[in-house]
C-alpha cells in the first residue's frame, strides 16, 4: 500500500474542504471494506483519506410520519436490526442482511455501499473502468464475461452496478442528499447512478468534492415489497441477478409498481415494461411471468453471459409473487 495523509473532519463541511475537484488524489474514508481493498490492489492510489467516521451527524436514523431519514455512516448490519426497517420495510431489511457476511455488515457503511465501485475483474485487476486493449479492442465484449451487463451495455460500460441493496431502496422512493462546497442537493436514489461513456467518468452522479450525507425513504403506506436474488452457492456470494418490486393494491389489483433489477446493468435497472404489465393486473403466475418477459425483452447478453436472461426473468417473477403474497 502506498503512503498516504490522514485527516479526520468533524463535520461535513470540514470533510467536504479537504477533498478536491478531480478524482484519483483524493478519497473518503468510511467502513473502508472497499476502499482499502482497492488500495491494496494498487487500483485506488489516493494522496489523502478522509475518514469520515467522526461526523456524528451522518450516524443513525431517524423515523418520522414522513419516513425514515438513514445516516449515510450507519452500518448494514445497524440497520439491518432497526426496529423500523424491520416493520416498515421488511424487505430492506431482508436485502441488507443479504448484502454481505456479518463481518462487513458490522464495517460497511449504507453510504458506502451506494458509492462502492464495479466487482468487474478487468477493472479490479487494473485495466480500467472501460476496459480496452492497446489497439481499443473492447476487452470484455471480446474476452470473459461470463457476469457482467446484459441491459444497458451498448455503450463502452458493460460492468454490472454492485449494489445488492439499491434495487431495493429504489423500488421504495429512496432519495439520496449530498453536501458539498456550494451546499446541498438532493436526487431521486436512481438519478444517482449514470452510465459512464468515457474513462474519465464515474459510476456515479457525485462529484470529487461531495459527500453522501443521507438516504430518505418515504413512508411505506400500505406497499408490499420484496427482494429476491440467485446465486450461485448459498453461502456468501456475489449474485448473478437481482430483482426488487413493490406493489400498491386497491384490494387485490396492481395501482402501481416498481420493478428494479440489479447485477444485469451498469446502474440499477427499472423496468417500466413490467411495471406497465402489472397495472390494473391481479397478480397470477402468469401475469408475474409476462411481467418478466417484458423486463427482459431488450436484454443483449454477450458470448458468454446469456444465462443471465432466464436467471433475471425467474428473480423478476418470483419477487412480484412474493411482494403480492405478502412475505417478507
Amino acid at each position: 500500500m502506498r503512503a498516504f495523509e490522514y485527516a479526520t473532519p468533524q463535520t461535513k463541511e470540514q470533510a467536504v474542504g479537504l477533498l478536491g475537484t478531480k478524482w484519483g488524489p483524493i478519497a473518503v474514508l468510511a467502513g473502508g471494506t472497499d476502499l482499502l481493498a482497492l488500495m491494496k490492489d494498487d487500483v485506488e492510489q489516493p494522496k489523502r483519506l478522509v475518514n469520515i467516521k467522526d461526523i456524528k451527524e451522518l450516524h443513525g436514523v431517524t423515523s418520522s410520519a414522513q419516513g425514515l431519514r438513514i445516516g449515510a455512516l450507519t452500518t448494514l448490519g445497524d440497520l439491518a436490526d432497526n426496529a423500523n426497517v424491520l416493520q416498515d420495510y421488511p424487505a430492506l431489511a431482508e436485502a441488507l442482511n443479504d448484502a454481505a457476511s456479518p463481518q462487513i455488515r458490522n464495517l460497511a457503511t449504507l453510504g458506502g455501499n451506494l458509492c462502492q465501485r464495479p466487482r468487474c475483474w478487468y477493472f479490479r485487476n487494473g485495466f480500467g473502468l472501460l476496459p480496452k486493449d492497446k489497439v481499443g479492442k473492447d476487452l470484455v465484449a471480446e474476452g470473459d464475461n461470463r457476469f457482467h451487463a446484459i441491459l444497458g451495455n451498448s455503450g463502452p460500460a458493460k460492468f454490472v452496478s454492485p449494489s445488492t441493496i439499491v434495487p431495493t431502496l429504489i423500488a421504495y422512493g429512496a432519495k439520496v442528499r449530498l453536501a458539498g462546497p456550494k451546499g446541498n442537493r438532493e436526487l431521486p436514489l436512481e438519478k444517482f447512478y449514470v452510465i459512464p461513456k468515457t474513462d474519465t467518468e464515474r459510476e456515479h452522479d457525485l462529484r470529487p468534492n461531495e459527500i453522501i450525507t443521507e438516504v430518505f425513504i418515504p413512508a411505506a403506506g400500505g406497499m408490499r415489497a420484496a427482494h429476491y436474488e440467485i446465486r450461485q452457492k448459498a453461502a456468501f456470494d456475489w449474485p448473478l441477478a437481482v430483482a426488487a418490486v413493490a406493489l400498491n393494491l386497491s384490494g387485490s389489483k396492481v395501482l402501481s409498481a416498481r420493478v428494479v433489477l440489479g447485477y444485469v446493468a451498469p446502474v440499477p435497472w427499472p423496468s417500466p415494461e413490467a411495471e406497465q404489465a402489472l397495472a390494473g393486473k391481479v397478480i397470477s403466475e402468469d401475469v408475474a411471468k409476462a411481467a418478466a418477459d417484458a423486463a427482459l425483452q431488450k436484454a443483449q447478453p454477450f458470448t458468454h453471459n446469456s444465462y443471465k436472461v432466464q436467471l433475471a426473468r425467474v428473480a423478476v417473477k418470483r419477487a412480484i409473487l412474493k411482494a403480492a403474497g405478502g412475505a417478507a
